[in-house]
Protein backbone atom coordinates (compact mmCIF):
# COMPACT_ATOMS: atom_id res chain seq x y z
CA UNK A 1 0.00 0.00 0.00
CA UNK A 2 1.50 3.23 -0.80
CA UNK A 3 2.65 5.40 2.03
CA UNK A 4 0.33 8.45 3.00
CA UNK A 5 -2.01 7.33 0.14
CA UNK A 6 0.27 8.72 -2.76
CA UNK A 7 0.14 6.90 -5.77
CA UNK A 8 3.37 4.12 -6.81
CA UNK A 9 4.23 6.95 -9.44
CA UNK A 10 4.19 10.29 -10.71
CA UNK A 11 3.09 11.61 -13.68
CA UNK A 12 5.18 14.21 -15.27
CA UNK A 13 3.38 16.86 -17.82
CA UNK A 14 6.34 17.67 -20.37
CA UNK A 15 5.94 21.12 -21.73
CA UNK A 16 6.09 21.67 -25.60
CA UNK A 17 8.88 23.20 -26.85
CA UNK A 18 8.28 27.01 -27.40
CA UNK A 19 9.40 28.02 -31.04
CA UNK A 20 12.07 30.01 -30.83
CA UNK A 21 11.73 33.90 -31.77
CA UNK A 22 14.53 35.92 -33.86
CA UNK A 23 15.80 38.48 -32.19
CA UNK A 24 15.81 42.11 -33.54
CA UNK A 25 12.13 42.06 -34.36
CA UNK A 26 10.85 43.81 -31.60
CA UNK A 27 11.76 47.51 -29.71
CA UNK A 28 10.88 48.39 -25.83
CA UNK A 29 10.03 51.92 -25.86
CA UNK A 30 11.98 53.06 -23.04
CA UNK A 31 9.44 56.08 -22.46
CA UNK A 32 6.13 53.70 -21.89
CA UNK A 33 7.79 50.34 -21.95
CA UNK A 34 5.50 49.44 -24.88
CA UNK A 35 7.15 46.41 -27.04
CA UNK A 36 6.97 48.01 -30.26
CA UNK A 37 7.07 45.37 -33.84
CA UNK A 38 10.45 47.10 -35.30
CA UNK A 39 8.39 46.86 -39.06
CA UNK A 40 5.74 49.28 -37.59
CA UNK A 41 8.60 51.09 -35.63
CA UNK A 42 10.28 52.05 -39.14
CA UNK A 43 7.27 53.10 -40.69
CA UNK A 44 6.08 55.27 -38.25
CA UNK A 45 9.56 57.42 -38.63
CA UNK A 46 10.95 55.85 -35.58
CA UNK A 47 8.22 56.98 -32.90
CA UNK A 48 6.31 55.12 -30.64
CA UNK A 49 2.84 54.63 -31.31
CA UNK A 50 1.35 54.25 -28.29
CA UNK A 51 3.27 57.42 -26.05
CA UNK A 52 5.02 59.41 -29.17
CA UNK A 53 8.12 59.37 -27.78
CA UNK A 54 10.78 59.98 -30.27
CA UNK A 55 13.61 57.41 -30.82
CA UNK A 56 17.06 59.05 -31.92
CA UNK A 57 17.71 58.70 -35.62
CA UNK A 58 21.04 58.50 -37.07
CA UNK A 59 22.63 60.90 -39.25
CA UNK A 60 21.32 58.81 -42.79
CA UNK A 61 18.65 58.17 -41.23
CA UNK A 62 17.97 61.79 -40.42
CA UNK A 63 19.21 62.77 -44.24
CA UNK A 64 16.11 60.19 -45.73
CA UNK A 65 13.37 61.02 -43.84
CA UNK A 66 14.01 65.04 -44.11
CA UNK A 67 15.58 65.64 -47.76
CA UNK A 68 13.75 64.79 -51.02
CA UNK A 69 14.76 61.09 -52.15
CA UNK A 70 18.10 60.76 -54.05
CA UNK A 71 18.70 64.47 -53.58
CA UNK A 72 21.60 64.88 -51.21
CA UNK A 73 25.19 65.04 -52.33
CA UNK A 74 27.65 65.19 -49.40
CA UNK A 75 30.59 67.48 -49.06
CA UNK A 76 33.97 67.20 -47.14
CA UNK A 77 33.16 63.28 -46.94
CA UNK A 78 36.99 62.76 -46.10
CA UNK A 79 37.39 65.26 -43.78
CA UNK A 80 39.53 63.30 -40.62
CA UNK A 81 39.93 64.35 -37.29
CA UNK A 82 43.38 64.97 -35.89
CA UNK A 83 44.54 64.70 -32.11
CA UNK A 84 46.15 68.22 -32.03
CA UNK A 85 47.06 67.66 -27.79
CA UNK A 86 47.84 64.09 -28.38
CA UNK A 87 44.98 63.38 -25.75
CA UNK A 88 45.98 60.36 -23.14
CA UNK A 89 43.26 58.99 -20.53
CA UNK A 90 41.14 55.67 -19.79
CA UNK A 91 41.22 55.59 -23.85
CA UNK A 92 43.35 57.46 -26.12
CA UNK A 93 41.48 60.16 -28.42
CA UNK A 94 42.93 58.51 -31.59
CA UNK A 95 41.46 54.83 -30.49
CA UNK A 96 38.60 57.13 -29.59
CA UNK A 97 37.80 58.02 -32.86
CA UNK A 98 38.88 55.12 -34.18
CA UNK A 99 35.82 53.17 -32.83
CA UNK A 100 33.50 55.12 -33.38
CA UNK A 101 33.95 54.87 -37.12
CA UNK A 102 34.43 51.24 -36.86
CA UNK A 103 30.58 51.61 -34.84
CA UNK A 104 29.09 54.19 -37.64
CA UNK A 105 30.36 53.36 -40.36
CA UNK A 106 31.16 57.01 -40.50
CA UNK A 107 34.25 59.57 -40.31
CA UNK A 108 33.30 62.18 -38.32
CA UNK A 109 29.77 63.15 -36.31
CA UNK A 110 28.67 65.91 -39.13
CA UNK A 111 27.55 64.86 -42.38
CA UNK A 112 26.87 68.03 -44.34
CA UNK A 113 25.53 68.37 -48.10
CA UNK A 114 23.18 69.69 -50.85
CA UNK A 115 19.74 68.43 -51.02
CA UNK A 116 15.99 69.23 -52.04
CA UNK A 117 13.06 69.75 -49.46
CA UNK A 118 9.64 68.95 -51.62
CA UNK A 119 11.95 70.54 -54.49
CA UNK A 120 13.63 73.44 -53.25
CA UNK A 121 17.45 73.62 -53.15
CA UNK A 122 18.84 73.87 -49.63
CA UNK A 123 22.10 73.22 -47.69
CA UNK A 124 21.75 70.88 -44.90
CA UNK A 125 24.13 69.58 -42.12
CA UNK A 126 23.52 66.97 -38.93
CA UNK A 127 25.07 65.60 -36.27
CA UNK A 128 25.50 61.76 -35.07
CA UNK A 129 25.37 61.20 -31.66
CA UNK A 130 26.85 58.01 -31.90
CA UNK A 131 29.75 59.39 -32.62
CA UNK A 132 31.19 60.15 -29.62
CA UNK A 133 27.65 62.08 -28.17
CA UNK A 134 27.57 64.48 -31.50
CA UNK A 135 30.22 66.39 -30.08
CA UNK A 136 31.98 69.35 -31.94
CA UNK A 137 35.54 68.75 -32.82
CA UNK A 138 37.93 70.93 -35.21
CA UNK A 139 36.48 68.80 -37.94
CA UNK A 140 32.76 68.72 -37.08
CA UNK A 141 33.23 72.82 -37.24
CA UNK A 142 34.99 73.42 -40.18
CA UNK A 143 32.12 71.41 -42.04
CA UNK A 144 29.40 73.42 -40.32
CA UNK A 145 31.08 76.21 -41.44
CA UNK A 146 31.96 75.47 -44.87
CA UNK A 147 28.49 74.43 -45.41
CA UNK A 148 26.45 77.54 -44.22
CA UNK A 149 29.29 79.37 -46.53
CA UNK A 150 28.67 77.46 -49.15
CA UNK A 151 24.26 78.25 -49.06
CA UNK A 152 25.59 81.96 -48.24
CA UNK A 153 27.10 81.82 -51.52
CA UNK A 154 24.69 80.33 -53.06
CA UNK A 155 22.03 82.11 -51.41
CA UNK A 156 20.16 79.40 -50.14
CA UNK A 157 18.60 78.29 -46.94
CA UNK A 158 20.80 76.36 -44.42
CA UNK A 159 19.39 73.24 -42.06
CA UNK A 160 21.14 72.05 -39.36
CA UNK A 161 19.78 69.00 -37.14
CA UNK A 162 21.56 69.09 -33.92
CA UNK A 163 21.50 65.85 -31.86
CA UNK A 164 24.58 65.97 -29.46
CA UNK A 165 24.87 65.60 -26.09
CA UNK A 166 28.54 66.31 -25.77
CA UNK A 167 28.71 69.93 -26.90
CA UNK A 168 32.48 70.82 -27.28
CA UNK A 169 34.67 67.94 -27.67
CA UNK A 170 37.06 68.21 -24.90
CA UNK A 171 39.85 65.77 -26.41
CA UNK A 172 40.45 68.84 -28.55
CA UNK A 173 40.71 71.32 -26.04
CA UNK A 174 41.06 75.07 -26.90
CA UNK A 175 40.43 73.65 -30.49
CA UNK A 176 36.98 72.50 -29.99
CA UNK A 177 36.01 75.67 -28.07
CA UNK A 178 36.05 78.00 -31.00
CA UNK A 179 34.67 76.50 -33.27
CA UNK A 180 31.92 78.03 -30.79
CA UNK A 181 32.53 81.23 -32.33
CA UNK A 182 33.47 80.18 -35.92
CA UNK A 183 30.14 78.58 -36.33
CA UNK A 184 28.27 81.56 -35.07
CA UNK A 185 30.09 84.19 -36.82
CA UNK A 186 29.03 82.38 -40.37
CA UNK A 187 24.91 82.13 -39.08
CA UNK A 188 25.99 85.80 -38.80
CA UNK A 189 27.00 86.19 -42.33
CA UNK A 190 24.28 84.06 -43.32
CA UNK A 191 21.62 86.15 -41.78
CA UNK A 192 23.27 89.63 -42.93
CA UNK A 193 23.20 88.28 -46.37
CA UNK A 194 18.91 88.10 -45.87
CA UNK A 195 19.11 84.26 -45.57
CA UNK A 196 17.05 81.74 -43.79
CA UNK A 197 18.60 79.76 -40.81
CA UNK A 198 16.31 76.36 -39.40
CA UNK A 199 17.80 74.73 -36.52
CA UNK A 200 15.84 71.46 -35.66
CA UNK A 201 16.76 70.24 -32.04
CA UNK A 202 16.82 66.45 -31.62
CA UNK A 203 17.42 64.93 -28.11
CA UNK A 204 20.00 65.87 -26.93
CA UNK A 205 21.24 69.36 -27.95
CA UNK A 206 23.42 70.39 -24.79
CA UNK A 207 26.18 72.46 -24.24
CA UNK A 208 28.45 74.06 -27.20
CA UNK A 209 26.30 73.02 -29.64
CA UNK A 210 23.43 74.52 -27.98
CA UNK A 211 25.48 77.73 -26.88
CA UNK A 212 26.51 78.20 -30.58
CA UNK A 213 25.02 77.50 -33.74
CA UNK A 214 22.02 75.43 -32.38
CA UNK A 215 19.91 78.24 -30.73
CA UNK A 216 20.80 81.03 -33.30
CA UNK A 217 18.12 79.79 -36.08
CA UNK A 218 15.72 82.20 -37.22
CA UNK A 219 13.51 79.40 -36.64
CA UNK A 220 14.00 77.06 -33.74
CA UNK A 221 12.01 73.65 -34.12
CA UNK A 222 12.33 70.94 -31.74
CA UNK A 223 11.25 67.24 -31.61
CA UNK A 224 9.13 65.96 -28.93
CA UNK A 225 10.43 65.94 -24.97
CA UNK A 226 13.90 66.58 -26.66
CA UNK A 227 16.70 67.06 -23.88
CA UNK A 228 18.01 70.80 -24.74
CA UNK A 229 20.05 73.32 -22.90
CA UNK A 230 23.79 74.01 -21.63
CA UNK A 231 24.43 71.55 -18.96
CA UNK A 232 22.22 68.89 -17.47
CA UNK A 233 19.29 69.77 -14.70
CA UNK A 234 21.22 67.45 -12.32
CA UNK A 235 24.07 69.57 -12.25
CA UNK A 236 22.26 72.95 -11.94
CA UNK A 237 20.24 71.61 -8.75
CA UNK A 238 23.74 70.75 -7.14
CA UNK A 239 25.05 74.38 -7.92
CA UNK A 240 21.61 76.29 -7.21
CA UNK A 241 20.61 74.12 -4.24
CA UNK A 242 16.65 74.11 -5.60
CA UNK A 243 14.56 71.33 -7.06
CA UNK A 244 14.07 72.27 -10.41
CA UNK A 245 10.25 72.59 -12.51
CA UNK A 246 8.71 69.45 -14.16
CA UNK A 247 10.26 69.01 -17.58
CA UNK A 248 12.92 71.14 -17.01
CA UNK A 249 14.75 71.39 -20.50
CA UNK A 250 12.76 69.63 -22.50
CA UNK A 251 11.35 71.15 -25.73
CA UNK A 252 7.57 71.63 -24.16
CA UNK A 253 8.94 73.86 -21.33
CA UNK A 254 11.09 76.09 -23.48
CA UNK A 255 8.67 76.15 -26.30
CA UNK A 256 6.26 77.80 -23.60
CA UNK A 257 8.87 80.06 -22.48
CA UNK A 258 9.99 81.35 -25.18
CA UNK A 259 13.34 80.17 -25.56
CA UNK A 260 12.28 78.02 -29.04
CA UNK A 261 9.96 78.37 -31.86
CA UNK A 262 7.83 75.25 -32.18
CA UNK A 263 7.57 71.83 -31.09
CA UNK A 264 6.67 69.14 -34.25
CA UNK A 265 5.90 65.52 -34.41
CA UNK A 266 8.91 63.85 -36.48
CA UNK A 267 6.46 63.03 -39.72
CA UNK A 268 5.24 67.07 -39.74
CA UNK A 269 9.22 68.41 -39.83
CA UNK A 270 9.64 68.43 -44.03
CA UNK A 271 6.10 69.93 -44.49
CA UNK A 272 6.60 72.42 -42.05
CA UNK A 273 10.42 73.63 -43.06
CA UNK A 274 9.18 73.61 -47.01
CA UNK A 275 6.57 76.07 -45.97
CA UNK A 276 9.12 77.75 -44.13
CA UNK A 277 11.49 78.05 -47.09
CA UNK A 278 8.31 79.53 -49.16
CA UNK A 279 7.86 81.97 -47.07
CA UNK A 280 11.06 83.40 -46.34
CA UNK A 281 11.40 83.29 -49.97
Amino acid sequence: MPLFGKPRYTIVKVAKKKKDIPEGLWTKCVDCGEIIYNKKLEENLKVCPKCNYHFMLNAPERIDITLDKDSFKEFDKNMLSKDPLGFKGPKKYKAKLESDMKLTGLKEAAITGAGKIEGEKVIFAVTDSRFIMGSMGSVVGEKITRAIEEATQSKLPVIICSGSGGGARMYEGMFSLMQMAKTSAAIKRHNEAGLLFVSLLTNPTMAGVMASFASLGDVIIAEPKALIGFTGPRVIEQTIRQKLPEGFQQSEFLVEHGQIDMVLHRKDLKDTISKLIGYFA
